[in-house]
């Protein structure tokens, strides 16, 4: 990936988990920072690292090929679900599995990683989630939506690493970007698949994140990397 360097959050206490958080199309990982700074405030996740990468600068063609942050080119608004960049997607899906791999390599076990984001991250997390080498601790999607669904089995890997691992979901039902139907087929997919997945809705919510979804996604978090202590590391 061309883009700049991820941002990370470090753990304050011994790093035994990892959150990867993927920004939107035309943002950057600095947009996202302050939800990991006021978990640090109120001392939550002091275990875990979050990491916010960066999107390389690339042309959108719905932004009359206008170049900006973006995991993959978009080509329509009317119908993000079939609007697929084959090649960057599988791009920052390879991306993202670096990241992980990364931290593996640190000492943090795959199933003490969370890979999630919003938007096109959200959508990118989902799918890289789905297709992982590796069991990870969850994944999640904010206004997410699934890609490249006419083929995703094509892409997940025949030992199903995932297939037991809990998926996140939050959308605004107000949303005039992702629409909230997509958010509702995607889930619907996946839950046919075979995935476990707790959508939650929120009334009057455009396309952006709002108090009571943090507060949900941070329920998800807690379950899915609750704080190890003096054990340290789990080895499991």
């Amino acid at each position: 990936m061309s883009g700049p360097a991820a941002l990370v959050v470090p753990a304050v206490k011994k790093h035994t988990a990892t959150v990867i958080f993927a920004h939107g199309l035309g943002d950057t990982g600095a947009g996202w920072i302050p939800l990991a700074q006021n978990w640090r405030r109120r001392g939550k996740f002091e275990e875990v690292a979050f990491i916010f990468p960066n999107a390389p600068t690339i042309p959108i063609t719905v932004n009359f090929q206008m170049k900006m942050p973006g995991w993959y080119d978009i080509t329509t608004f009317n119908d993000l679900q079939n609007a697929h960049d084959e090649v960057g997607i599988l791009r920052s899906r390879d991306y993202f599995n670096t990241l992980v791999a990364e931290e593996v390599a640190k000492g943090i076990p795959s199933t003490r990683i969370v890979v999630g984001g919003f938007s096109q991250g959200g959508a990118m997390s989902l799918f890289t989630g789905l297709t992982s080498p590796v069991k990870l601790g969850g994944f999640f999607g904010l206004s997410a939506y699934l890609l490249m669904h006419h083929k995703i089995k094509d892409f997940v890997p025949a030992s199903l690493p995932n297939k037991d691992t809990p998926v996140f979901m939050g959308h605004g039902d107000a949303d005039p970007t992702v629409r909230y139907a997509w958010g509702q087929q995607t889930a619907a997919v996946l839950k046919e698949l075979g995935y476990g997945v707790d959508f939650r809705t929120y009334r009057g919510l455009q396309h952006s994140a709002d108090p009571e979804e943090i507060d949900d996604l941070e329920r998800y978090l807690l379950a899915r990397l609750p704080p190890l202590g003096e054990a340290g590391v789990s080895k499991a």
